[in-house]
């Protein structure tokens, strides 16, 4: 099998309907409470940029590489026992354009992250797309997320952002200001048995997922 046959068959495909996907030069927020989900939400986002060709940079505060690497393992064998899909022969194929880095938000900031990523494009590692997983945003400067955009935006890449926080509402996500910076927000929560992508900018609608596999489903 190709790559390609695995993109119809993305859960990303679910969130699409939602109208809130990303466009180059856009960010995008999933909040939740810690532990519900927000890292698999980014990884199959992630995963969606590596099935269309696009490479990806995993940005991690919270998470070491071997936990990470575990997560797309995880997110990709569930997709293929769904559909029947054996993926050995091109499993390697896909995450060869996946970069992962590792950062602690007490010392590296995201300006920081700005100059490692230019320096990884000037010693020639293309990147489309980014997933910033386990930044405290209540906790980074605005000036530090403007810049981030900016280089983002001027870039024409896509960013998508996991911020743990309970609320419901979008004006109990984040502050005002800073929500700015997003162009999409969307908030995962527990709706009795099950989960709930809801989207609370830029879209309509929730997503559900799968309470064992936390993938995006009807």
């Amino acid at each position: 099998m190709n790559k390609n046959d695995l993109i119809p068959h993305s859960p990303v495909r679910y969130f699409d309907v939602t109208n809130a996907s990303l466009k180059d030069g856009e960010m995008g927020l999933v909040t939740a409470k810690k532990g519900l989900g927000k890292t698999s939400i980014l990884v199959q986002f992630g995963i969606d940029s590596l099935l269309n060709d696009k490479a990806l940079v995993h940005v991690s505060f919270d998470q070491q590489s071997s936990n990470v690497i575990a997560w797309y393992s995880s997110i990709l064998a569930e997709i293929a026992k769904k559909k029947n899909f054996n993926l050995e022969d091109i499993n390697e194929e896909i995450v060869r354009n996946r970069t992962i880095l590792n950062f602690n938000q007490e010392t590296f900031t995201l300006p920081k992250v700005v100059s490692t990523l230019k320096a990884l494009k000037e010693g020639g590692i293309k990147i489309n797309s980014l997933v910033v997983d386990g930044l405290d945003l209540a906790k980074t400067p605005k000036d530090d997320l403007d810049t981030f955009a900016k280089f983002i935006k001027s870039e024409k890449m896509t960013a998508w952002f996991s911020y743990t926080n309970e609320a419901a509402e979008l004006k109990g996500t984040l502050d005002a200001d800073k929500l700015e910076a997003f162009t999409t927000v969307a908030h995962l929560a527990a709706e009795n048995k099950a989960l709930a992508l809801s989207i609370l900018k830029n879209g309509n609608g929730k997503v559900n997922l799968d309470a064992k596999t936390l993938l995006m489903t009807k």
